[in-house]
């Protein structure tokens, strides 16, 4: 058989059969570019129908989120959740509430986040979830009160061995607890069917840090591979969110110099580097006051706020877009590549456009996939889980030695994956690989479910 006929056949069908998902589409398109030389290896992958199976959610959930505003007016909100595929655990993944929210985007959520659960070892199938609903502007009231008509459905869809749903963009421990909140008064039953919990009432230490930590660990890990470190770098973040901020905090303290960030307003430009005091501005900013960056300069006025402006113009060796989906292409790649870029580790769902990405590739500089160098949330979940489970706590220490560890492991794995197949060095397509057949292979032992 023509592998490489077999695999444009496929994607072709799944163009014609879902034309407007083209993000879906491009995750898709990503992960099978990789897989040729695994299925030349493996025919039982074509046999099984293993593809045309790991493309079809094993179902999606579509409802109505009708909930009363602060002025006593009647809204109304979409919600859903894909849970896409549970062989090798119950599904996981995180709930996004932003105005951005679509079938489509949670789609291509899910199936990357099936991958990158696979990748951190532990028994996890994967899910995501979310609803238009922007909590921007909105009152705490007004979030609780959407927070519980959401659940109020999603109730029925969700356990611990079943589905376990974490925070994710516009989703963090206020919209957590108010979720689980209602989901205990619904099931009167405490268990751990959402991870992201404030520590005093089951959540982990570290786990609003995990994703950002995660991504400084793998760029360290990657970086020491040529002998090198963060030590002395200057490095650009996107994103402010969680994963942006603590990415900040974690790189900062491995000794990189980080001199950029943006959030929706614009970027800024800090030659010094973003300090802890510089740091613990921008998180009560951020998390607090919900603010915008163009407060920053007013704080530290030798630094720049650039209206409208990415970070990827910034010099830097090392950067790490943390915001969303195809916020970097490939013009920016060649910015970056040309004003000094070295590595390049996502810590969002595909920020990099498949240019951008060819782009690093061809360069030959080291670039990570994001569900392989953004695994340290889920990783972290999971641990939560374990915790749950055994009713203890970790001390910080410990979640992060697991962290670590996981993020280690991750590393290893898809360098192995890559060079196995006759692409060394290869991150994506040693993470799509190596997601891949232990998914594969489960989905084959549980027969045609």
């Amino acid at each position: 058989m023509d592998i490489k006929q077999y695999t444009n056949d496929f994607l072709d069908r799944i163009i014609r059969r879902d034309p407007a998902q083209k993000v879906f589409q491009q995750a898709v398109k990503e992960v099978i570019g990789t897989l040729t030389p695994v299925l030349t290896q493996n025919p039982k992958y074509i046999q099984e129908k293993v593809l045309e199976r790991i493309v079809e959610p094993e179902r999606m959930i579509i409802f109505r989120v009708p909930w009363r505003d602060d002025k006593g007016e009647i809204q109304v909100n979409r919600g859903f959740r894909v849970q896409y595929n549970s062989a090798l655990g119950p599904y996981k993944g995180g709930i996004r509430f932003h105005e951005t929210v679509t079938a489509d985007s949670l789609k291509f959520l899910a199936f990357e986040q099936t991958f990158k659960n696979s990748l951190t070892t532990l028994p996890l199938g994967g899910g995501k979830g979310g609803s238009d609903f922007d909590t921007r502007g909105k009152s705490d009231n007004e979030v609780m009160r959407f927070c519980h008509s959401f659940i109020n459905e999603l109730y029925h869809h969700i356990g611990y061995h079943t589905d376990i749903p974490a925070g994710d963009l516009g989703c963090g421990a206020r919209e957590i607890g108010y979720m689980f909140g209602q989901y205990k008064k619904l099931t009167n039953d405490f268990t751990g069917a959402f991870t992201g919990k404030k520590p005093n009432w089951g959540g982990s230490l570290l786990r609003p840090e995990a994703t950002g930590y995660g991504v400084a660990y793998f760029a360290q890990n990657m970086l020491a591979t040529r002998g090198d470190g963060l030590k002395g770098k200057t490095a650009i973040v996107s994103g402010t969110g969680n994963v942006g901020t603590f990415a900040i905090e974690k790189l900062t303290q491995l000794g990189a110099k980080v001199v950029g960030c943006m959030d929706y307003d614009g970027s800024i430009y800090d030659k010094d580097g973003i300090d802890a005091e510089k740091l613990a501005f921008i998180k009560d900013l951020v998390f607090v006051r919900r603010g915008s960056l163009k407060e920053y300069v007013k704080k530290f006025p030798k630094a720049e706020f650039r209206p409208g402006k990415k970070t990827w113009d910034i010099p830097c060796q090392i950067a790490c877009p943390t915001a969303c989906e195809n916020e970097l292409h490939t013009e920016d790649a060649k910015l970056l590549l040309k004003n000094g870029c070295i590595c390049l580790t996502e810590g969002s769902n595909m920020p990099c456009t498949p240019g951008a990405i060819d782009a690093f590739q061809d360069a030959g500089i080291l670039y990570s996939p994001g569900k392989a160098s953004n695994a340290g949330g889920v990783a972290v979940s999971g641990l939560e889980m374990t915790q749950n489970s055994m009713r203890i706590y970790w001390t910080r220490e410990e979640v992060d030695q697991y962290l670590q560890k996981i993020m280690r492991d991750i590393h290893q794995n898809c360098l192995q994956a890559a060079e196995m197949f006759g692409l060394k060095g290869n991150y994506m397509a040693g993470a799509n690989i190596a997601g891949f057949i232990k998914i594969a292979d489960a989905m084959i032992d549980q027969g045609l479910v």
